[in-house]
């Protein structure tokens, strides 16, 4: 049962160690470590099982998966169980989708920069956001929503922004009622665009000041203050991208959007097309040209390049929760959205989650049942034997699951 379709994986199998090696000065940690993740996922490297099934007594070996965020094939149940999870906090309104886009210009110095501008670039659109929707003059509430980072365009190139789901209203500074937007219409992007301008850059100029910023290559010179300001000049002539999507359907269509846009890695398996000479072949969208799918071919040790561009730094939070969906209030606040809006509060106590076999839940959350034997679709896979991790410098055994 073995797989045929090309994956990350193998890109990084038969070339990385060569790329590491000529690269190994301005690697980071982090990268590194996403690298070797990727290349020992689901393989004799990890350790795993050997399953049996208790009917027809086919056998199957099922190896450990690594559990990197940056991995394309450990994101599934991750994303499923983030969505259920959502799907308990969703309010009886209309949902508006929100895009905060940086200029090329500042996409540069967060290439040099990750952590310092993408906290930049969350803390301006959430203020954006926030200020604007508490304006009596756009809508004169507290509002609640969650952004997801992403920082790669269809191609692999560097292209950072935040995707916000917003619902289309909010509580009264008092906390007395709910004041719900005009049908079909949030907040004006040109002043949301304006404000974000102005927020950010800020942002970015106190981070220069305070030393925060770090400079390389052909952009070295910026650590002069003088050259710092003239580069940033084209940023504050032009209008910033706040792209405001038509509203939602639906919950369902929520959700729907939200499993593709929240962990995700920069490129799906699925997308590779094949690996061959040196070269990698994959599918992409031009969206600036109809939406047209093409196939890009590029150098393997430049798809590797690309794709470690947006391993973001340890411990960052990609997806973050502000306003009435913030953390420390979230429970209370929901309650009142939806005391406000006339939903039916449930008195279902949360199921636990920690604990349980993966199998559970993943049957709980997709209705795939992992137990049930792909061989003869009646017995039920058993564990027969538990298998150590391979220390080899052989090219590691592959999951047969």
């Amino acid at each position: 049962m073995g797989r045929s379709s090309p994956e990350v994986a193998d890109i990084f199998r038969r070339y990385g160690a060569a790329w590491r090696e000529q690269h190994r000065a301005s690697l980071s940690t982090e990268r590194r470590a996403a690298m070797a993740a990727i290349e020992r996922c689901r393989t004799s490297a990890l350790g795993g099982h050997v399953e049996q099934c208790d009917r027809c007594s086919e056998r199957r070996i099922a190896y450990n998966s690594c559990r990197s965020r940056s991995c394309p094939k450990c994101q599934w149940l991750a994303r499923a169980e983030w969505i259920e999870a959502r799907r308990e906090e969703l309010l009886d309104t209309q949902y508006f989708h929100v895009v905060f886009t940086v200029p090329d210009e500042i996409a540069a110095i967060a290439f040099q920069n990750a952590s310092t501008v993408y906290k930049i670039l969350f803390h301006a659109a959430a203020e954006t956001l926030r200020t604007i929707a508490a304006d009596r003059r756009h809508l004169g509430a507290e509002i609640g929503f969650f952004a997801v980072l992403h920082t790669w365009g269809q191609n692999l190139s560097h292209h950072p922004h935040l995707h916000c789901v917003v619902p289309g209203g909010g509580l009264s500074p008092d906390g007395s009622r709910w004041i719900a937007c005009r049908p079909g219409f949030f907040l004006p992007v040109a002043v949301l665009s304006r404000l974000f301008r102005r927020l950010f850059l800020e942002g970015l100029q106190r981070a220069f000041d305070a030393g925060e910023l770090r400079f390389f290559s052909s952009l070295e010179r910026l650590h002069d203050p003088v050259a710092f300001r003239r580069y940033l000049d084209p940023a504050r002539q032009v209008n910033w991208v706040v792209y405001a999507k038509p509203p939602f359907a639906g919950a369902e269509q929520i959700l729907e959007y939200v499993g593709r846009y929240t962990h995700r890695v920069a490129i799906a398996n699925n997308r590779i097309v094949d690996i061959e000479d040196g070269k990698v072949r994959f599918r992409w969208k031009d969206y600036r040209n109809e939406n047209r799918q093409k196939v890009m071919t590029l150098d393997a040790g430049e798809f590797i390049r690309r794709f470690l561009v947006h391993v973001l730094p340890e411990g960052f939070q990609r997806i973050r929760y502000y306003g009435f969906m913030g953390n420390r209030y979230r429970k209370q606040k929901l309650a009142r959205c939806r005391e406000l809006l006339g939903m039916q509060q449930s008195d279902t106590p949360v199921k636990p989650k920690e604990g349980r076999d993966y199998r559970d839940k993943v049957e709980e959350l997709t209705g795939v049942s992992l137990r049930e034997c792909p061989f003869c679709r009646q017995g039920q896979m058993v564990c027969i034997e538990v298998l150590a991790p391979v220390a080899s410098h052989d090219p590691p055994l592959m999951d047969t699951s």
